[in-house]
């Protein structure tokens, strides 16, 4: 049986429960032990509030934005997504001008004193404090409504501590005993976090394991309908199948992906015909950033997503400068011509059944927007109307169609390639491409295969990177369409890779020293 949604009505803005400083505790820690349940009974709204933050922190402007200098790529967890995808090989973008993320293309954010570097940090820890601030208020109670807040911000913390690993060190297969990142609980008083050192990637997700399993129980029976920026059973199985699937647990990757894949439905292949993944009304939709008109993100104008990365928009960097996100050549040319995939970018004879009988003011959309060769069509505009001006699209955090890569992957490297191959061929013949085969002949050909699936689906949403370091992947570009400056190559695990632990973090957590950070590594040259 399901359990209700029993969100209590939120009335006025959302309590301020993330302090800039992250190394203070929530204001006033007025909830110890023995007082919990009275807290929760006399002040429900500030629980409800506090869950209502972890999502707000996801889709924020001004992060590090202040009266001095304010960042056109400061707009939450969708920046993040661009900086780890335009620090891959399947994102091309120009390298001068309004490319706001041209620094994570030449790797020249890998400075801990760079504000990308800071970005990312906070972006993640703002929002892990949400996470536990919720825990502290929610300790201790056999409430149900307050259990699933609790599952939501344990899940919430481990999605915060398995980003952070994964950008801060190297992947977890080999990388055990290496430093990783500073884990930040709900019980820590404020000295202990001022002086919190790295902890080891075991010990990274030991935390989010015990997190997730946690959450898992929590949340069971819980779905969280229309409300998709609050996360539920099926949100929490696609976390573990992540974390699984980074462990190397492929067994159990593919059983938790099973039970996320019960919570909702890939697009059709008609659905994704049309340029889409721009509301999470979806069904496919596990998990996203619910954006609306009148959030900070996009009362800015162009301090948001779709301006950066969508390029049917009429008020983004895209369509007013040029900054398109364009796939690589590379592999533009892997994708079949019979797989809907390939018509998510501008084809090298500047067509894509996507947008060629779509016009706007009476202009073909792909002469309105001087849309070129390679150029991603892949996200919709703002209520599917092509050359609107708000850009208040949804983001994905989680979709359905990802769950069915991680189960084919973790079946394949579990040892029953036949049922992988059936996973992963009933997925595409079904969604994408009709006239699909998988020719896979050995675990490794399959989980090669199915990484060339994930950057197809998954393009532009942030797993670009993750994907290199989890498979210890180069990173390729010579040869491509990438501007001839950061045409270069790397090898697996180079060290340019992660990020530092960056400056603002190691000014106040004397915990972490000089000779504790990453090593600094050179900015990659052609």
């Amino acid at each position: 049986m399901k359990k209700t949604n029993k969100y209590l009505v939120f009335v006025g803005a959302a309590l301020c429960l993330a302090s800039c400083d992250l190394d203070k505790l929530p204001e006033g820690q007025y909830v110890g032990d023995g007082q919990n349940e009275e807290i929760i009974s006399k002040r429900p709204n500030m629980v409800v509030a506090g869950v209502n933050a972890m999502a707000a922190k996801l889709n924020t402007f001004g992060t590090i934005s202040d009266d001095a200098n304010t960042y056109h790529n400061d707009y939450g967890v969708a920046a993040v997504s661009q900086f780890l995808e335009q620090g891959g090989q399947d994102m091309p973008c120009t390298t001068s001008g309004y490319n706001w993320f041209a620094t994570a293309q030449n790797y020249s954010d890998r400075l801990y004193t760079s504000a990308g570097d800071e970005l990312i940090w906070k972006t993640f820890y703002n929002h892990m404090k949400t996470a536990n601030d919720v825990l502290v208020l929610t300790e201790g109670t056999k409430d149900e409504t307050m259990l699933v807040y609790r599952g939501q911000a344990l899940a919430a913390r481990a999605y915060d501590l398995m980003n952070l690993a994964q950008i801060y060190q190297f992947t977890y297969k080999g990388h055990e005993d290496a430093l990783c990142v500073p884990i930040i609980t709900e019980d820590m008083t404020e000295e202990e976090m001022q002086n919190n050192p790295r902890a080891t990637v075991q010990q990274v997700y030991d935390q989010i394991m015990k997190d997730l399993n946690e959450a898992v129980t929590l949340l069971s029976g819980y779905d969280n309908g229309s409300s998709k920026d609050k996360i539920d059973e099926a949100t929490a199985y696609g976390l573990r199948a992540r974390a699984n699937l980074l462990m190397q647990n492929w067994a159990e990757a593919a059983k938790d992906a099973a039970k996320a894949i019960e919570g909702g439905t890939p697009q059709s292949l008609s659905e994704v015909s049309s340029p889409t993944f721009n509301s999470a009304s979806a069904d496919s939709w596990l998990w996203g950033v619910l954006i609306t008109p009148d959030n900070d993100v996009v009362t800015t104008g162009i301090i948001n997503w779709p301006s950066h990365l969508c390029s049917l928009t009429g008020n983004g960097y895209t369509t007013l400068t040029g900054s398109f996100r364009y796939v690589s050549s590379a592999l533009y040319d892997q994708i079949p011509a019979t797989d809907i995939r390939k018509q998510w970018f501008i084809s090298p004879d500047t067509t894509s059944t996507l947008v060629d009988n779509k016009t706007v003011g009476g202009i073909p959309v792909i002469d309105y927007f001087g849309l070129t060769p390679y150029t991603n069509v892949k996200f919709g505009p703002y209520q599917d109307v092509m050359g609107n001006t708000t850009n208040s699209q949804d983001w994905p955090l989680m979709r359905v169609e990802e769950m069915y890569l991680i189960k084919a992957e973790g079946e394949a490297m579990s040892g029953d390639l036949p049922t992988a191959k059936q996973t992963l061929e009933n997925f595409v013949k079904t969604y994408r491409n009709p006239s699909y085969v998988c020719n896979a002949s050995s675990a490794e050909a399959m989980q090669d295969e199915i990484w060339l699936q994930r950057r197809m689906e998954l393009w532009g949403e942030g797993f670009a990177l993750f994907d290199i370091l989890r498979l210890k992947k180069p990173i390729i570009r010579k040869g491509t369409n990438y501007a001839a400056i950061v045409q270069f190559n790397l090898e697996p695990e180079s060290q340019i890779m992660i990020y530092r632990i960056p400056q603002c973090e190691m000014e106040t957590n004397k915990g972490i020293t000089e000779a504790d950070n990453n090593p600094a590594a050179p900015q990659p040259s052609v």
